[in-house]
């Protein structure tokens, strides 16, 4: 026994020497700098992943990690069943325990989409599926199509996102940003419609919507903008044609090249309302909540026209003499509203 006594002694001073090498070692790989590919790279995890895949993934993206130690590190710290799906970045001096935090945190990277209120589909649709850190599900798609990926039931696209800035994690689908700006124009023409004007001519949602798109593209100053509102109420209400070049544009689609002619006003089609009466059958742009909010409740006024200045702003009359000689004014020389 006291012979024995010592040697295992001996054996105990060993393995916590081997131990601490190896604790040592442990912490100078958690703790020394990855080599990156790029100053920056940006790497996905997938939902599903586990530990494993994921580090397999963060090292076929250009981190100089060993996939399989960094997998051991995160379950020897408890944290691998702890990482988050999303987009990631990760710049030059990490080190692999950052790594695992950052996943195991979820650190996420985003991108962002600016959608701008009087934007037509055609537009969104481009922005979206140019966007570098969306993927662009959208592309080969007819619009009934994407309409029905995302839940939509209109038959017509144009107006139906709202306007704003939109955060996703990187790799996206750009359907699941249009969901989202979809389900948040949604949200706001219920609420405007929930709180419009009892006296409004509009008949349903969809219609407010029409005239929201209208009134956008019309607006110059936003001081302007219930004024300019109130005009095309009160056109309706008379059974007035709105005879509002910006639906005559939409109308001639990509053709327009930026000049409008007594011709185009003459040329009817669905969205020429100088030869029809009433709303054109679509939006022709997607507006914004103060749009939103002016079609359904426009000031109280008598106007029937109005006319550009120039300078942002609108001259309002409330007779076709008043009006002729606004124009007369402001826009002999060029310009009109």
């Amino acid at each position: 026994m006291k012979r024995f006594l010592p040697r295992l002694l001996l054996l105990l001073a060993v393995l916590a020497i081997l131990a601490a090498m190896i604790a040592a070692t442990g912490w100078w790989y958690a703790h020394r700098p990855l080599a990156l590919a790029a100053e920056r790279v940006d790497f996905t995890v997938a939902r599903g992943m586990g530990m494993r895949q994921a580090a397999a993934a963060i090292e076929r993206a250009g981190v100089g990690v060993d996939a399989r130690l960094l997998a051991l590190l995160a379950r020897l710290t408890k944290r691998d069943a702890r990482i988050k799906a999303g987009s990631y970045e990760v710049h030059a001096g990490i080190t692999p325990w950052q790594l695992i935090l950052k996943l195991s945190d979820g650190d996420v990277t985003q991108g962002e989409l600016l959608l701008v209120e009087g934007w037509t589909f055609r537009q969104v649709r481009q922005a979206l599926e140019s966007h570098p850190d969306l993927e662009a599900d959208t592309a080969g798609l007819g619009e009934a199509e994407i309409l029905a990926r995302i839940g939509a039931s209109a038959q017509n696209a144009e107006g139906l996102f709202f306007p704003d800035t939109y955060l996703f994690d990187k790799r996206s689908g750009a359907l699941a940003v249009l969901r989202r700006a979809h389900e948040a124009m949604q949200a706001r023409l219920d609420k405007a419609w929930a709180e419009r004007d009892p006296a409004t001519p509009l008949a349903s949602p969809y219609e407010a919507l029409i005239l929201a798109s209208i009134v956008e593209k019309e607006t110059g100053r936003p001081e302007d903008r219930a004024l300019v509102a109130s005009v095309f109420a009160n056109r309706l209400r008379i059974g007035m044609r709105l005879q509002t070049d910006p639906t005559v544009i939409y109308g001639l689609g990509p053709e327009f090249d930026g000049r409008l002619r007594r011709a185009h006003l003459d040329a009817d089609h669905p969205w020429n309302t100088y030869t029809r009466a009433g709303l054109p059958p679509t939006p022709i742009a997607i507006p914004g909540e103060a749009a939103l909010r002016a079609a359904l409740k426009p000031e109280k006024s008598d106007f029937l026209y109005f006319v550009a200045r120039g300078d942002g702003s609108s001259e309002f009359s409330r007779d076709l003499a008043a009006h002729n000689r606004a124009v007369d004014k402001y826009i002999r020389n060029g310009g009109g509203g």
